[in-house]
């Protein structure tokens, strides 16, 4: 893959859930200055992505942070970053399937196609209506899956298709909408301030808040770094896929958050909850428009699933590489190229956990999860300066220490933004890993991956390129 194919991995991973669900929700949480959270989220992917950038020109080889802690902290500390995010990447293309699903039965009501309610969302999802199965979720994260196990060349024409699209549609929306905005819909503009509650609640308001709640919409750029042993010259094309995605997806977030509330009033969100970007067409009256959106809303998230099940699968084959989970995870395919039984093994989970089972008060954990990631990867720029001055730097961050801690502190300010039951999961979760480090992936530990970097070899057993 080149520099526009790695831009397209990003997009793709980025821009979906942010702007077709979490608007909504956002808007509700920050009022108008949802757009201030957006740019707060930003920022702080933005700090994180230059030290991504920085590592993956160091160490190009699958893993991402995974790669990247085992290099600067050891093996614990990766196998902990691992484990978090294999549950990062199943969760969330698990939670956003649940999003597909519902712009995906919008669709087929409006072409006079019904599927049987029963069957369009998890038990519990609905308040007030009798759900069981998400069929439409679980059927596309196996499709999905399928293209996967392909093999990469598959994916990438998948994706940048999908992509291409995908911003032509927002584009549209953009330029059909922008004339329906009224100021005035945006006093206040902070109802909330940066951080609040409102009487008798223990749900956090606010900008802070709402940058905690739509930092979900960046998570994926980091994926982008674990194609790096299927990427030409990735000490140069990692950092550029990794910085433009992430500055392309921020400038439209900012742009549609700023025209949507500037057309609806934002307490007119709550209606709207699940499908926020329908909404603003109705307002608009522009029905012709609500289909192709549909279609860009599909598209929008089915790259995100692609792009996160893509990344999920890497981690698991650089960690059975090393020892850490079972050799199936790591067997390649003799024709396709890729970690096939891997790759199947977590997209059927990922299938079975959107189709049964209601993970929307989960996505959270998401959040906490990947920011914990980000500061491990951010504190290990600055130790590898510190250690090891004179390893190669296709790109160096710039600002160093003050990048990195930068983004550690915003970090820290995001998670102080998400409820404490998130926290108690979060260390449910850790300590499960733990049992399982000490359990089995200490004792199957295999040679160090710095010792493993510096010997390896071209080999047959590589994922395809």
């Amino acid at each position: 893959m080149r520099t526009f194919d790695l831009t397209l991995l990003g997009i793709g991973a980025i821009i979906g859930t942010g702007i077709f669900v979490l608007t909504g929700k956002g808007a509700l949480t920050a009022g108008p200055a949802l757009s201030v959270s957006f740019l707060l989220a930003a920022v702080c992917c933005g700090f994180a992505g230059l030290c991504y950038a920085e590592f993956a020109s160091m160490v190009p080889v699958s893993g991402s942070a995974y790669t990247y802690a085992y290099i600067a902290f050891g093996e614990i500390v990766a196998f902990m970053i691992g484990w978090d995010l294999v549950l990062e990447y199943a969760l969330q293309a698990a939670t956003v399937s649940a999003g597909w699903s519902g712009y995906f039965v919008n669709l087929l009501d409006g072409l006079g196609l019904h599927i049987p309610v029963q069957l369009t969302a998890a038990y519990g999802t609905t308040p007030g209506v009798t759900t069981y199965f998400n069929l439409p979720g679980f059927l596309i994260v196996l499709a999905i899956t399928w293209i996967l196990a392909m093999g990469i060349n598959q994916t990438k024409r998948t994706n940048d298709a999908m992509v291409l699209i995908k911003l032509a549609v927002i584009i549209l929306f953009i330029v059909c909408v922008v004339r329906f905005v009224k100021p005035s819909n945006w006093l206040p503009f902070s109802p909330y301030g940066w951080y609040s509650f409102k009487a008798g609640s223990t749900t956090p308001m606010g900008i802070i808040p709402a940058a905690s709640i739509v930092f979900f919409s960046f998570i994926g750029f980091d994926a982008v770094s674990s194609s790096a042993e299927e990427t030409i010259n990735p000490n140069k094309t990692l950092p550029r896929g990794i910085l433009i995605s992430l500055g392309i997806s921020t400038v439209l977030y900012i742009i549609m958050t700023l025209i949507m509330t500037g057309v609806m009033k934002y307490p007119q969100f709550a209606q709207f909850i699940n499908a926020p970007v329908a909404g603003v067409i109705l307002k608009t009256g522009m029905n012709w428009l609500a289909v192709i959106v549909n279609i860009g809303a599909l598209l929008g998230m089915t790259t995100v699933m692609l792009v996160q099940l893509y990344g999920q699968s890497r981690i698991c084959y650089s960690m059975s590489r090393d020892g850490l989970l079972p050799a199936f995870f790591g067997e390649v395919h003799h024709k396709y190229r890729t970690p096939f039984k891997g790759t199947w093994f977590f997209g059927i989970l990922t299938a079975i956990a959107g189709g049964f089972i209601n993970i929307n008060v989960l996505f959270e954990l998401v959040n906490i999860g990947t920011l914990s990631a980000f500061i491990i990867v951010s504190a290990g720029i600055i130790w590898m300066r510190v250690k090891h001055p004179e390893a190669h730097r296709g790109f160096r961050a710039p600002g160093v220490p003050f990048t990195p801690l930068i983004s550690i502190v915003f970090c820290f300010v995001l998670i102080a933004g998400l409820n404490w039951e998130t926290w108690v999961r979060f260390v449910v979760w850790f300590a499960i890993g733990m049992a399982v480090y000490f359990l089995y992936a200490a004792p199957h530990s295999k040679l160090s991956l710095s010792e493993r970097i510096a010997k390896q070899t071209p080999s047959n057993s590589e994922p395809s390129r």
